[in-house]
């Protein structure tokens, strides 16, 4: 087992010494869709100007860009606009990982919908007047989540790709449907949970480096697991006083590492209606399952999972047997 622990931390380093690890700095030019590299790094990492790469930033978040040429640019640094950041969630001088894509395929469908503070006061078709002259023979990869910024007729409009098909990136291309039709996307449902990361946290070095070699290394690299034949972990128990972080931290790691992050107020989903309070912790899982990879998070579980033979009444028997049949269950 120590041997296979030193192999994965030097798995891990490996990883960061890769030369496609490079520095996020400010673009020269305010293209949405396109990096820069130098031609030093482009023939180190065998990509062509115009080549389309996916680039993977912070808390699980990844995009896709086309690749050009830059000779202003230090080697080990990478250009792209403030969109393109935003969709990574870096600022300048973080680091990012640059990676080939391979043939991305032509959309067939796209959908995109507008950001609702950025259309107040817009006038005219959204079609014709922002997405038309954005996209027509540009050939740009976009990717499903991403947000994008159309400056046309004096007034800004940011748009969200809802859908891609085929998912979850492709090009536009002049054969690609463009739908645009649906309620705007409300700014609060952008923001509500992307601001939240390690670097939120305060404290808690050591509890965080072993939350993180339990959850986000078997997130984030699930075959190095199988290939060392490592089991992880299934469930991690935090204990702690209100308001010291319990919460946050498992919100940071779902942030982090792109999992679905699920979560269950213990007093909440109680319920006197018999076997309600079971279905609701069956669909908390199976919402889970079919977002996988998913973290659940169960705030004060001693509400609904008292020490077994501490349990009072037949409710309370019935929903620890049931939390434990799905935790059984988790793969």
């Amino acid at each position: 087992m120590g041997d296979n622990k030193e192999e994965f931390k030097a798995g891990i380093m490996d990883r960061k010494r890769s030369p496609n690890r490079l520095v996020v700095d400010e673009a020269t030019n305010d293209d949405n869709s396109v990096i820069a590299l130098s031609m030093a790094k482009m023939e180190e990492l065998q990509l062509f100007r115009g080549d389309t790469v996916l680039i993977k930033g912070k808390k699980g978040h990844d995009t896709v860009c086309v690749v050009l040429q830059d000779e202003t640019v230090d080697d080990n640094n990478v250009r792209m606009n403030k969109v393109v950041r935003k969709n990574l969630r870096v600022r300048l001088g973080d680091v990012v990982g640059i990676h080939t894509c391979g043939d991305v395929p032509y959309g067939k469908r796209i959908h995109v919908l507008p950001i609702d503070d950025t259309i107040e006061g817009v006038t005219g078709n959204l079609f014709d007047v922002y997405l038309k002259p954005y996209f027509v023979e540009a050939y740009r990869p976009v990717k499903k989540g991403d947000l994008f910024l159309v400056r046309q007729a004096m007034h800004p409009v940011e748009f969200k790709v809802v859908e891609t098909e085929p998912a979850p990136y492709c090009i536009v291309a002049p054969d690609t449907i463009i739908h645009c039709e649906g309620e705007p996307v409300r700014r609060e449902d952008e923001e509500k949970m992307d601001e939240v990361g390690y670097d939120d946290i305060g404290g808690c070095r050591r509890q965080m480096a072993q939350i993180r070699e339990m959850i986000e290394l078997p997130l984030r690299h699930p075959t190095l697991f199988k290939t060392l034949g490592v089991k992880p972990p299934r469930g991690v128990l935090l204990y702690g006083p209100p308001g010291s972080g319990k919460t946050l931290i498992a919100r940071a790691v779902a942030n982090e590492t792109g999992a679905f992050f699920f979560l269950i107020n213990g007093p909440e989903i109680m319920s006197k209606m018999a076997g309600e309070s079971e279905s609701n912790l069956r669909k908390a899982f199976e919402e889970a399952e079919k977002n996988a990879p998913a973290i659940i998070f169960i705030d004060e579980i001693d509400s609904i999972a008292p020490k077994r033979e501490k349990t009072n009444g037949e409710v309370e028997r019935r929903i620890v047997s049931q939390l434990l049949t799905l935790m059984d269950g988790l793969k």
